[in-house]
């Protein structure tokens, strides 16, 4: 990698005693700023019988309430007159944004232009991690609307000296890659895969449009998805996790976890069951709190937030490129897991096993699965299609074989439904175009549960 190392060198590699103070240092300011500043907070500590001045470090918000997105939709309108989770005076505010809205009402977060320069360095961190340096050309399939992520990710830019082309989405004309030659490109896994597709179709090879790294946002992926994406288009993929919330992380180009900016968002991980913390290496519920530096505001902070997404943490040692801050495995959302029995089945573990490497000469990557209630009372219909080039060309019962043996490898826990028969696993491939997804309307969901 040439140019920097790092975006904040004195930051990204402080010494874990010092960044444990510094981080306890910032609970007490965030803590002091929601009882002096969020109208949700001065209620939320009075309900619980909180002492605010008695939170002076990070495990003790260990023993505070945990609040989710319904907190967050209950405490605006149309339930209440006023959005209680704003922290500042609208003079203050720069942006509204909210979430997707796929699960109910969208959230809504109000942004100081503070807040939007913390964003912006969440990612020009990850970015510089990667190896962006000044003059790469960047290409973003990502949403620029009230979505936070594409508008920070090009206000990061600014300050490394990368140059943005903004499509948004990833059906721009293939002249695009030709014309500015990018040198990276930020969407998803999928997006990127017909990108590759429609320039292999016009006589441009993605491996020689001189593309040297792919950012992955906005959904998790398997390492299958990740090997089969490299090969594509003959560059690393790098992983990163952000939301509106504000925890964006990414991976270094050492591809061990993604780093947590812990100066900036602190996490804890609780088991699924929300009960008790979980310990370093097992899957828990990350759990998310703002940290404010000295004079800083938020238009919208959040204490012992859940996220609804699962992950673990990969290690707090310093890591091979020398970033200090801890490491977390991909994570993965609650809402794309399903339970089969007492197994937990996710979107993730179905593309592992769609992904296998002896079937990427037939399929395509495009998949969908869906969840049925058995004839019997207990049993399971699991029902997998899969995209191929040629149907006609293909052996299904191969592609079925080889799918089933690689998802049982993923998720051993579903061996022992399968060959008592109470779970039925049927994969079936289509043509190009021929999944249900692509028929509807919003963000295509890729596992469904229809019991």
């Amino acid at each position: 990698m040439t140019g920097n190392r790092y975006h904040d060198p004195a930051v990204e590699t402080l010494a874990r005693s010092d960044l444990d103070t510094l981080i306890d240092e910032r609970i007490r300011l965030t803590v002091r700023y929601a009882r002096e500043h969020s109208p949700f907070y001065r209620r939320w500590f009075e309900r619980h019988n909180i002492r605010p001045e008695a939170i002076r470090e990070h495990e003790d918000l260990r023993d505070l309430p945990i609040i989710s997105g319904a907190t967050i939709r209950r405490y605006q309108p149309p339930h209440e007159k006023e959005f209680c989770f704003k922290s500042v005076p609208w003079e203050s505010v720069f942006t509204v944004n909210e979430t997707s809205g796929t699960s109910g009402i969208p959230k809504s977060f109000f942004l100081t232009w503070e807040d939007w320069e913390r964003y912006a360095e969440k990612y020009a961190r990850l970015f510089v991690s990667q190896g962006f340096e000044a003059g790469d050309r960047v290409v973003v399939c990502a949403s620029y609307g009230k979505n936070v992520g594409a508008n920070t990710m090009t206000l990061a830019a600014r300050d490394i000296g990368m140059a943005i082309v903004p499509e948004g989405k990833c059906t721009f004309p293939v002249r695009v890659m030709e014309q500015y030659r990018p040198t990276a490109l930020i969407g998803s896994v999928f997006k990127f895969l017909r990108l590759a597709r429609r320039m292999e179709a016009e006589g441009h090879p993605p491996q020689e449009a001189g593309v040297k790294r792919l950012v992955v946002g906005g959904e998790s992926f398997a390492p299958e998805s990740r090997r089969y994406l490299e090969e594509v288009w003959g560059c690393p993929v790098y992983n990163s996790y952000g939301s509106t919330e504000g925890t964006m992380c990414g991976e270094c180009t050492r591809q061990v976890g993604l780093h947590v900016p812990e100066d900036l968002v602190h996490f804890d991980l609780y088991d699924p069951g929300m009960n008790r913390f979980v310990h370093d290496g097992e899957t828990g519920r990350l759990v998310y709190t703002t940290l404010l530096a000295p004079g800083k505001r938020a238009g919208t902070l959040l204490i012992n937030y859940d996220t609804e997404d699962t992950c673990s943490v990969a290690s707090r040692e310093r890591c091979d490129c020398g970033r200090t801050h801890m490491r977390i495995a991909t994570p993965r959302r609650e809402a794309e897991t399903v339970r089969i029995g007492d197994i937990a089945l996710n979107r993730v573990d179905v593309e592992a096993a769609v992904f296998a490497p002896e079937n990427m000469a037939h399929l395509n990557g495009e998949y969908e699965a869906f969840i049925y209630g058995g004839d019997e009372a207990g049993e399971t219909v699991l029902r997998v299609s899969m995209e191929c080039f040629d149907p006609a060309r293909v052996d299904a019962g191969e592609v079925g074989e080889t799918f089933l043996a690689a998802l049982l490898r993923s998720v051993p826990g579903l061996s022992a439904a399968y060959e008592d028969g109470s779970l039925q696993i049927l994969c079936t491939v289509t043509p190009p175009g021929g999944l249900e997804l692509h028929r509807a309307p919003g963000r295509p969901k890729r596992i469904v549960d229809r019991r």
